[in-house]
């Protein structure tokens, strides 16, 4: 693998921040209680990485203490990044797990730095913080605090319900920065969940665990995404994700259509072929070649079902071009909620 070098000590700069050395390769670990994953601990070189300006992601600013996911999702479009460590993007994304276990150090160093302008730190945006590693390895209760304790605003985005036990220290770091929540549900078809996303906790847990931050004070966003062609994009199907999404106690969603980049293509048609081999036309349709995003008279049409059933359920949402490149606010008024007790609650962007 890349990140292992080709010698002692060896340095390789196209390999993933902190994964360059195999002096930074602490130990490979298996355990029963993780059936079929490997966690390779590394010691990260850093924390933040600044976003491409070209990139048009909402956020200047990513921590991720983990790479690859055992959510398993077929369609997750962060696979891309394990070929960087000469790993495949299908089953050693879901099975060979990277694990930064000095991360929080890490970023404690670097935003008490004079530099550092405490700006937005996204947490999420490429394997989620909460996948079940986080439950052996607790690595996000020292990284909520470095950046609170810096004064840092930060959003969470996950799957994981793991989030629950973390939901007092979020609540404490409100006092003093702005920190939003967003869970990720996309498929409300439990068959459909369990063949699509394997590794992740079920539907109803995850809007359990809305329910219970919203309940904590938080202003949940929900991502509705993706939202599959011919699987989840039906009237019934949005209806039904919706007004569960209300029920949960959801203020804001945020939707869209699949993509299908380099590196999840191949896995998630393959997926395809294997479950649902009369739907493979249409998608080869719909993203022809390399095309890796639906076409835009789809996500239109998507528009013109999600819009009005959005205003129908009272709830907030735009699509996630409307978010690009939208940058979240530095300083802003944090709005005060009285559910169990009084926090303070952001957006998440």
């Amino acid at each position: 693998m890349r990140w292992q070098g080709q010698q002692l000590g060896a340095i390789d700069d196209a390999a993933l921040s902190g994964l360059d050395s195999t002096d930074d390769l602490v130990r490979s670990v298996t355990t029963p209680d993780f059936a079929g994953v490997t966690f390779h601990e590394v010691l990260a070189r850093s924390a933040l990485n600044h976003v491409p300006g070209t990139s048009e992601m909402p956020f200047d600013w990513t921590v991720n203490p983990y790479r690859g996911c055992s959510h398993a999702c077929v369609y997750c479009f962060a696979r891309g990044t394990h070929a960087y460590l000469d790993l495949d993007t299908g089953r050693d994304f879901d099975s060979q797990i990277i694990v930064k276990v000095n991360i929080a150090d890490v970023l404690r160093a670097e935003v008490r730095r004079g530099s550092w302008g405490r700006e937005h730190v996204a947490l999420g945006t490429n394997t989620d913080p909460y996948q079940r590693a986080e439950g052996r390895y607790r690595l996000m209760p020292g990284i909520i605090d470095a950046l609170a304790e810096s004064g840092t605003p930060f959003s969470v985005l996950t799957k994981g319900t793991l989030l629950r036990r973390d939901l007092p220290q979020l609540v404490e770091a409100t006092s003093v920065v702005d920190v939003s929540i967003a869970m990720s549900i996309a498929i409300f078809d439990d068959d459909l969940q369990k063949s699509v996303e394997p590794g992740t906790p079920s539907t109803q847990a995850r809007l359990d665990t809305v329910r219970a931050a919203t309940d904590a004070g938080f202003r949940v966003t929900v991502f509705m995404m993706p939202v599959m062609p011919h699987l989840t994009d039906s009237m019934t199907a949005l209806q039904d994700a919706l007004s569960r999404i209300r029920d949960a106690g959801a203020a804001r969603v945020i939707y869209g259509a699949m993509h299908l980049r380099p590196g999840v293509k191949p896995w998630f048609m393959a997926w395809l072929r294997r479950e649902h081999p009369e739907l493979v036309s249409s998608y080869l349709g719909l993203y022809p070649g390399a095309s890796a995003q639906a076409p835009k008279q789809y996500r239109q049409w998507l528009s013109r079902r999600v819009r009005p059933l959005l205003r129908a359920y009272h709830l907030d949402g735009s699509t996630e071009e409307e978010t690009a490149r939208f940058r979240p606010r530095q300083t802003s008024t944090l709005t005060r909620v009285t559910p169990t007790k009084s926090v303070a609650a952001a957006r998440l962007f």
